[in-house]
């Protein structure tokens, strides 16, 4: 999409209305109003895309491709940022359009929206066909052994450590509007979970923590010691790093090697006292994270952007793992890659987890924070509103925090 532009304008890029010579903008807007409404999504026709959230723009995407009248639309995964809500909106827009005998292909990692609108499945392994049926012929144990050619015994391989010191506390951050008042801590031998629905400030509390985003309030603490974070390089040099949730955009220079890659941040370390890069220095620390990691790649000079989501992925934590940071934020980490690199960032977790680092987890999909979190946050309109064990966790529970002020909303209008 084309950020500086209207909602309507990248609607109709490339087939622009025109009248008498000029762009027929009222035209384009009321169609493109026409289209959003009848998918239920409120987005105005006018809307700068910059301004809209990750998870809107999603839907203006979807829009455009409806809007075509297209034969076949692929929807590459398509709901890695959408709420339940809009999700559903999605899954009934798709519905539709198979009965007015449009075709979908619909991509996705998340195997458990499958059952609810395809029909057929094929499964790919390494850029090679697998199989296809239909979906009445299958289960999700086979899919998942198919796609990763094997049986996968344990979807999140939890591992029990002892509880040590607290390694990592954030006390009251204050960051714009969706990081409220937020307070929690970290231990030694724990995977801290961060739990919310798409907008609940998850992302914007882990830039503010990083950085990134300017906090207006609030206090860090590195294993007891008061820490102070006003930049990115603030937060690495003390050893608080961050795996964003897009790792093209935040996480990678893609058009760089994996070398540069690893390098780039760690220049500090990987100089000698005159300034000077030791090349081999370089190509021993990158060569040990690339072992480490079990990174996939043919050599360390590709392209960061050759390698799939879950190697690419990798690389992102390669580079903070290479200067042995304390505390590792993974802000969304397994979105948009396979089962099995899934199986191997939650094992990566569990490393970090026993070799005593503090590991701070962000994820929308409950199950997986359930599974792989030892102490769960819930986050709503930019604050904590409850914790729990991971004995003591439920969807139940957790959508109760999770939609807190929806609730007092609710009861605001029913008042």
């Amino acid at each position: 999409m084309c950020p500086h532009l209207t909602v309507a304008e990248n609607m109709f890029l490339g087939r622009e209305m025109v009248k008498g010579g000029r762009l027929s903008t009222k035209e384009m807007n009321a169609e493109t109003g026409k289209v959003l409404a009848d998918m239920h999504v409120e987005i105005a026709p006018t809307a700068i895309v910059e301004t809209l959230s990750l998870s809107k723009r999603q839907m203006v995407e979807i829009a455009k491709a409806v809007s075509t009248d297209a034969r076949v639309i692929i929807m590459d995964e398509p709901t890695s940022s959408l709420t339940g809500r809009e999700i559903d909106e999605l899954f009934n827009i798709i519905r539709q359009l198979r009965d007015e005998g449009r075709g979908i292909v619909y991509i996705s990692h998340r195997l458990e929206e499958l059952h609810h609108i395809v029909d057929r499945v094929t499964i790919l392994r390494d850029g090679q066909f697998v199989a296809s049926m239909p979906w009445a012929d299958t289960s999700l144990p086979q899919i998942i052994s198919l796609m990763v050619g094997r049986d996968v015994k344990e979807k999140f391989p939890h591992v029990q450590a002892d509880k040590g010191e607290k390694i990592f506390e954030v006390r009251n951050l204050n960051a714009g509007r969706l990081v409220r008042d937020v307070s929690f801590s970290a231990h030694e031998g724990e995977i801290a979970g961060i739990a919310g629905l798409v907008g609940a400030g998850r992302t914007e509390t882990t830039r503010a923590i990083f950085g990134v985003e300017k906090k207006e309030s609030g206090q860090f603490f590195l294993e007891g010691k008061e820490i102070f974070i006003n930049k990115p390089m603030d937060a690495i040099r003390q050893g608080v790093v961050l795996v964003p949730e897009d790792r093209k955009k935040d996480g990678l220079c893609v058009k760089l090697s994996v070398k540069s890659n690893v390098e780039l941040p760690n220049l500090d370390f990987l100089a000698t006292t005159l300034g000077v890069v030791d090349t081999k220095k370089v190509a021993r620390v990158t060569d040990k994270s690339i072992k480490d990691l079990s990174i996939r790649l043919p050599n360390a000079d590709v392209d960061a952007i050759s390698l799939s989501g879950g190697n690419q992925q990798k690389v992102v934590v390669a580079k903070w793992l290479a200067r042995q940071s304390r505390v590792v934020i993974f802000d969304e980490p397994t979105r948009g890659i396979d089962v099995a690199a899934k199986v191997e960032i939650y094992n990566l977790m569990n490393h970090l987890k026993l070799q005593g680092v503090g590991v701070i987890f962000v994820s929308s999909e409950m199950p997986e924070i359930m599974g792989m979190a030892d102490l769960i946050y819930v986050m709503c309109d930019g604050r904590v509103t409850g914790s729990m064990q991971r004995e003591d966790a439920t969807q139940e529970k957790i959508m109760e925090l999770a939609t807190q002020f929806e609730r007092k909303l609710g009861n605001a209008i029913n008042a």
